[in-house]
């Protein structure tokens, strides 16, 4: 518990430092998030207008009268009004643009860990076997591959040549946004190119990183007692490695949680999907710092909040973090 207590408070610093960060590092920029809203107007607004539309982005007032306002517009999620899609607060479009990155980058991370750290298991325990042989000089390759070349030939071949799948957006246009079997597959099939794109280049990561730990710890003194003791081998590969081989896995899948709210940025813009990567590209040519302030924020809670639970996840696994 202590132990817990003490990442917590560690957390939530980190948190105040970078919420802090967030709202200096614009402001020591040229200009502000509302000077491109005042001069698209071309000299038609008078000084009220133009006062209302400072006020509208937290720019009036003192420094430390702006810093107040910007932590109580936090705590209430409140990022502002991006200036792209002006009077469109930015919260929306941060929320619109997750719920489609957590779909894609979701679905290809939950497989990507499940089928590579299966794959690494079974790898170091038959060590020299023909899966082995085999596999892991494939995943290795794999795994040097960048998401922009895969996404890139997949969308080649598939979408433009065989024309077995869209050229983009998250589900048919002609549906109605809904839980219902037509939408689900809809989205799921628009999905499919970029899910395995991203899956292609990861889930060779996490099988040799699940090998090269495991064949660490193979002749500990732990597992060379637990097979004097007579265990089966499915206990000890499971129970006895695997348990200890998953600990530094999990810690880098919380680290990969900032990937997937960061949003896949090049396969969101090769395969024209509306997540949170399309949006925040668009948001840095246009300079929307509304956008990009609460992106930032948003990016930063999501992988403060995945490490507390690879945290907790740990000292679930691991005994000696709760002495």
């Amino acid at each position: 518990m202590i132990f817990l207590l003490r990442r917590l408070a560690f957390y939530l610093a980190a948190l105040l430092v970078a919420i802090t960060l967030n709202f200096f590092i614009p402001r020591l920029m040229p200009g502000d998030p509302s000077a491109r809203i005042i001069a698209s107007f071309q000299g038609r607004l008078n000084e009220s207008q133009i006062q209302a539309i400072r006020q509208s982005y937290g720019l009036t007032g003192s420094l430390w009268e702006q810093y107040l306002t910007y932590l109580g517009s936090v705590a209430r999620l409140d990022f502002g009004i991006s200036t792209v899609q002006f009077p469109e607060p930015t919260a929306s479009l941060l929320f619109y643009g997750a719920g489609w990155t957590l779909v894609l980058v979701g679905i290809a991370i939950f497989f990507a860990f499940i089928i590579g750290s299966l794959m690494g298991i079974h790898a170091a325990w038959h060590r020299g076997s023909f899966f082995d042989s085999v596999f892991t000089p494939i995943n290795v390759i794999l795994n040097a591959f960048t998401p922009a070349i895969v996404a890139l030939l997949l969308f080649y071949a598939f979408s433009l040549e065989l024309k077995w799948f869209p050229l983009g957006r998250a589900h048919d246009p002609n549906l109605m946004p809904g839980w219902y079997p037509e939408f689900i597959l809809s989205v799921l099939y628009h999905a499919t190119l970029p899910v395995l794109s991203i899956f292609l280049v990861s889930f060779g990561g996490w099988h040799l990183g699940m090998r090269n730990v495991m064949i660490n710890l193979l002749n500990e003194d732990f597992v060379v007692l637990a097979r004097a003791k007579g265990l089966s081998d499915q206990r000890v590969r499971y129970r006895y490695v695997a348990r200890n081989a998953i600990l530094p896995q999990i810690t880098a899948l919380a680290l990969s949680i900032g990937f997937l709210l960061g949003g896949a940025l090049v396969t969101e813009q090769v395969f024209n999907y509306p997540g949170l990567g399309k949006f925040t590209f668009t948001a840095i040519q246009s300079r929307d710092y509304s956008f990009i302030q609460g992106q930032l924020l948003l990016l930063t809670m999501s992988v403060l909040v995945a490490n507390l639970v690879s945290d907790i996840a740990n000292v679930i696994l691991d005994p000696r973090l709760r002495r």
